[in-house]
């Protein structure tokens, strides 16, 4: 009779996701292999031999929530209206924060559970960045956006205005009787309206200081 495998796929994305709660909720100095085996109803053994140590689990916890990230990232699918593809790409950025705030803070918010050297680094940035960049490029190449900038600016800018507004969410530090899913779409809207203008046709303001 064949042995039963326990320390399978879905015992280590049970493990990941108590792991995630935990940093969430508490730091990574909260995070204790033998109490996560507990919660997650399982041996230490089985935790060391799906993750090695601790700083093991903390790597496959930041790398799961790239994965996911990027995964939901290329389900926006390339199509022929790119500043349109842009909105739907920060609209997949708010969805996936939502859905998953604890991968969410672990990939964005909280570098102590994991540290790219500087060798990881670029890779791990370009990865989550690519489509959104690969967005606007062909959004300036359509006429669609303003060449007078990059088009990692210009993602530069609506990635933070996505991250701001969704974080605004996560922290609950949303204005009383505001939500932010009542502008999240128009602000993104706005700012690509924005960048569709060229240096010499944007508005100026007069300094008042």
């Amino acid at each position: 009779m064949a042995r039963l495998k326990t320390h399978d796929e879905a015992l280590r994305q049970r493990l990941l996701h108590r792991a995630a709660a935990t940093v969430f909720d508490r730091g990574t100095a909260a995070l204790s292999l033998r109490q996560l085996a507990t919660d997650a109803k399982t041996s230490t053994t089985a935790v060391y031999s799906l993750f090695g140590n601790k700083a093991g689990l903390l790597d496959s916890l930041y790398q799961e929530a790239v994965r996911l990230f990027v995964a939901r990232l290329a389900a926006i699918r390339p199509t022929g209206d790119p500043a349109a593809d842009v909105i739907h790409l920060g609209l997949a950025y708010r969805e996936y924060a939502v859905a998953n705030p604890h991968l969410y803070a672990i990939l964005f918010a909280d570098r102590s559970v994991h540290c790219p050297s500087d060798a990881d680094r670029p890779r791990e940035v370009t990865e989550t960045y690519r489509p959104l960049v690969d967005a606007v490029r062909r959004g300036q190449r359509a006429g669609q956006f303003t060449s007078d900038s990059t088009p990692e600016v210009i993602a530069l800018s609506v990635w933070g205005t996505a991250h701001g507004l969704v974080s605004l969410v996560l922290s609950g530090n949303e204005p009383p009787g505001l939500g932010v899913a009542d502008c999240y779409e128009r602000a993104l809207r706005a700012l690509v309206t924005g960048w569709r203008q060229g240096e010499e046709e944007a508005p100026r303001f007069t300094d008042v200081t």
